[in-house]
């Protein structure tokens, strides 16, 4: 194999979205992972909001690009076919001193750039959020949320359409500096390349280290969640926070592009950073702390929980730090190090993705790739078309006329495109996060085998290949009984 010009660690959101803004250039750009898709870890496991700017000190890394991400979220949803909602978000207070640190809160975002900024009263409170709990609140009405999943998808499929090649199951053991770059030894073989970017999330700290780069300490910041069914969708229009504190946004409710409600989440540090479990005990504090701001969570409206973990960067005294972008020529030429991209991370993906380039350009000249096309062409979703749309689709191809999940009412066309997908996914994971199937209120229970089948049958995989999500997890290991 030849030589790549950039190496990419880890196909994240800042990952994939960092391979599309380098694929704008003539360069030949690999994309390493260590997991079977590009969303199973931080990218895909977390709240789906596009912050405002206003929460993070001014003059870091986080606030500048965090603003220009959200500037440009509506241009880059339009080019890539993601769900993305400009919908508002309210942080209530009920106390003076609420007040005055939302007054405080609402001057530190507009110093970052971050607009449509206000202070409201109970009055218009209830009229934006008629379920929210609070005397007054600030507004940001540019803030909004989106489906993570097809974000990170769509980053991805997009620099694939333009010549980035990923490489799924590769977790890298070992990188070693070489006259004419990096030998990046992963679990399923050497790579060559001239330049390579760290951008490994939560393993951002073990890359560091094997670049030469010590001294990061990242920790793991857990935050477990409960989704709620789509029928308390109406009662939340947009996020609702409370007043912040320095580090932490505390436990929020926040709705959802496909017209769920999001609870959580809380903040643990933790060191295993492979644990996604939900304890009981967490479910319930979630419920009783969101129910202060939002008291519309009864547990009959539960459909599943999940967990997050953020990768936060800490100084000796545990203090958590800005985000870390640097090449290191002295002890690490021709690498970017991205350390601690934490929230606002997705919002601020693109940014981040074009610093690195510009880094780049520091160091050498790129030659603009003329063939590079911005648009993504998304999966339709059938069931958001209008009767006529809908049979024409049907008329074209048969397949739209076939629900496979009946929850979320996914055809089998659907399913089929994203089994053929730009990435070569095949999990079933892979085809849920593509298609919304086995999302519902039965969580898999009725389409879960269908879909298994299909890609079988498409595919040639034998059943007992199949997996979930990860690399052990088989969904059969063989039969019940012979024919």
């Amino acid at each position: 194999m030849k030589p790549f010009d950039v190496l990419i660690i880890s196909g994240g959101a800042v990952g994939s979205a960092t391979a599309r803004e380098l694929s704008r250039y003539r360069l030949k750009i690999g994309v390493l992972e260590k997991n079977l898709d590009v969303c199973y870890e931080t990218s895909g496991r977390n709240s789906g909001v596009v912050h405002g700017g206003f929460a993070y000190d001014s003059g870091t890394w986080k606030a500048k690009l965090c603003v220009e991400g959200n500037q440009g979220m509506d241009q880059l949803a339009k080019e890539l076919g993601f769900s993305f909602k400009r919908c508002g978000k309210v942080l209530v207070g009920k106390s003076a001193e609420d007040r005055e640190s939302l007054k405080r809160t609402m001057a530190q975002g507009e110093k970052n750039g971050a607009t449509g900024l206000r202070l409201i009263e109970k009055e218009e409170l209830n009229r934006l959020v008629p379920a929210a709990v609070g005397e007054f609140a600030m507004f940001s009405e540019r803030s909004g949320i989106l489906d993570p999943f097809i974000y990170t998808i769509s980053l991805a499929e997009n620099a694939a359409q333009n010549g980035v090649r990923y490489f799924f199951d590769n977790e890298v053991t070992a990188i070693e500096q070489k006259e004419d770059g990096y030998e990046v030894t992963t679990t399923q073989g050497t790579y060559h390349s001239r330049w390579v970017v760290n951008a490994a999330g939560l393993g951002c700290g073990k890359i560091s280290d094997l670049l030469g780069i010590k001294g990061y300490r990242v920790i793991g910041s857990k935050g477990d969640y409960i989704i709620l069914d789509r029928r308390t969708g109406d009662l939340l229009p947009m996020p609702v926070y409370p007043v912040p504190s320095n580090t932490y946004m505390g436990i929020h409710v926040t709705n959802t592009t496909d017209g769920n409600v999001i609870i959580g989440p809380n903040a643990e540090n933790v060191t295993d950073f492979t644990y996604y479990g939900v304890p009981q005990e967490n479910m319930d504090y979630l419920a009783r702390s969101a129910s202060d701001i939002w008291p519309c969570i009864k547990k009959g409206d539960y459909i599943r929980n999940y967990s997050g973990i953020l990768p936060k960067w800490v100084d000796e005294n545990g203090v958590i730090q800005d985000f870390k972008i640097e090449i290191r020529p002295e002890i690490a030429p021709n690498a970017v190090n991205l350390v601690g991209i934490e929230s606002p991370g997705l919002t601020a993906a693109v940014p981040i993705g074009r610093q690195v380039v510009r880094m780049i350009q520091e160091y050498e000249k790129l030659e603009e790739n003329a063939d590079f096309n911005p648009v993504r062409k998304a999966i339709i979703r059938f069931e958001e078309q209008d009767d006529e749309t809908k049979a024409r689709l049907i008329k074209e191809n048969p397949d739209y006329g076939e629900v496979v999940c009946r929850c979320e009412k996914v055809t089998k066309a659907e399913i089929l495109e994203a089994i053929h997908n730009p990435l070569g996914v095949h999990t079933m994971t892979g085809i849920k996060y593509r298609t919304r199937s086995m999302m519902g209120r039965c969580q898999g229970g009725y389409c879960q085998m269908r879909v298994a089948k299909m890609i079988e049958d498409e595919l040639g995989i034998p059943e007992t290949e199949i997996r979930y999500a990860r690399q052990n997890s088989w969904i059969f290991t063989g039969k019940v009984r012979e024919e």
